[in-house]
């Protein structure tokens, strides 16, 4: 039996190694969190080991990675990169969601120096978000053009946020305050985040508002697409009370003095809509994507694109954002495990666009768990 290893026990990190259990390994789970790692033991009536774990110290991170086969990343995304460069040091395979500001990609040689495959930012988006684009890119003759619109939401909308988040807070703002990158003409370009929103109207979910964010990553080096870009999904109103509290200052970095103690703006706001943005213990939410691509298929032109709406699971008490999340992790750490994939160095979702055989096999084991991206195609001329 296998030894997983997953480190952060937060919405994500619980369903990754739950899934794994499912899947015939012997899972461990760390995390500082007492309260996230009781919770995962109650759940699976203690078959899943916990170890009470500070992240951000590298070498509780050696020890336990060093006793696992293989190893998953559900860090906040501040600790994801450090995890990342020890994981390797460590001779051990990695698949990881976290959201690191960071290009992952500068420890690729030392990846292939220690022979071991690190597949980085493989969620829902970034995940099969990039995936799906790379898939396009490599089934159209010709590809122009890459959309991606993807959100998280709770199904009930409250005042004031309208909104609430699986993940750290922190993260979120980081989305609503790092510029956006973006394909044009062939060039990166850069947007202000949380800029150039605009109403879409999504099957199944109605009238969202859709603004830029940072979301292309390593798609703006990897494809050879003209135009590029990815919006986040919100409830309606949620931009302009974001684009608010960033200009009054509540998402800035810099110490402010208060009193005798200096105090970062982003880490009190952050602080504040931890409890703001917290779900409630069975409380639902949905997950909607949509990812894009117009080209060419002979002498037509055409319109591909994929379609997820996913709900909370009522029956397992799982978010949906934590299912569409954790289980592309899994399905791809489950294909690291058994030697399907056997690519020594750090890969983004999307080196697997073109790999059929990842691409159907990731696709069939989500839709066993119920997770379905619909595939339609459009002549458009």
């Amino acid at each position: 039996m296998q030894h997983a290893v997953v480190f952060g026990a937060g919405m994500v990190g619980s369903v990754i190694a739950e899934d794994l259990l499912q899947s015939g390994f012997r899972v461990t789970i760390a995390d500082k969190s007492t309260s996230a790692l009781g919770r995962i033991a109650e759940r699976s009536n203690g078959k899943i080991a916990i170890k009470e774990t500070d992240c951000s110290d590298q070498g509780a991170i050696a020890t336990l990675a060093s006793e696992a086969d293989i190893v998953f990343g559900a860090l906040p995304s501040w600790l994801g990169l450090g995890a990342l460069e020890t994981v390797i040091n460590c001779g051990k395979s990695y698949c990881d969601i976290s959201f690191m500001s960071e290009d992952p990609r500068k420890f690729d040689a030392l990846a292939k120096e220690k022979g071991v495959t690190c597949i980085v930012d493989f969620g829902v988006a970034p995940g099969m978000s990039h995936l799906l684009c790379a898939h396009a890119s490599y089934l159209l003759d010709t590809c122009e053009r890459l959309d991606i619109v993807v959100g998280g939401l709770p199904i009930e909308r409250n005042w004031p946020w309208e909104y609430k988040a699986p993940f750290s807070p922190r993260d979120v703002i980081e989305e609503y305050i790092r510029p956006a990158r973006f394909v044009e003409h062939g060039k990166i370009v850069t947007r202000e985040a949380l800029s150039e929103c605009v109403l879409m109207d999504l099957p199944g979910v109605g009238t969202l508002e859709a603004f830029n964010s940072d979301g292309l990553r390593t798609l703006c080096d990897t494809l050879d697409v003209p135009f590029m870009k990815e919006r986040t999904l919100r409830y309606p109103g949620h931009t302009e009370l974001m684009r608010v509290l960033r200009a009054g200052g509540f998402f800035a970095n810099e110490p402010i003095t208060v009193g005798d103690q200096q105090i970062s703006p982003i880490d009190v706001t952050a602080k504040i809509l931890i409890d703001g943005w917290k779900y409630e213990q069975g409380e639902a939410d949905l997950t909607v994507m949509r990812v894009e691509a117009e080209g060419t298929l002979g002498e037509e032109q055409v319109l591909l694109y994929w379609d997820l709406l996913d709900y909370y699971d009522a029956e397992k008490d799982q978010s949906s954002m934590a299912r569409t999340t954790a289980f592309p992790a899994t399905a791809m750490g489950r294909m690291l495990a058994d030697g399907t994939i056997d690519m020594p160095g750090v890969h983004p979702p999307e080196t697997f666009g073109c790999e059929e055989k990842i691409v159907a096999r990731l696709l069939a084991e989500l839709e066993e768990r119920d997770i379905q991206f619909a595939k339609t195609i459009e002549s458009i001329r």
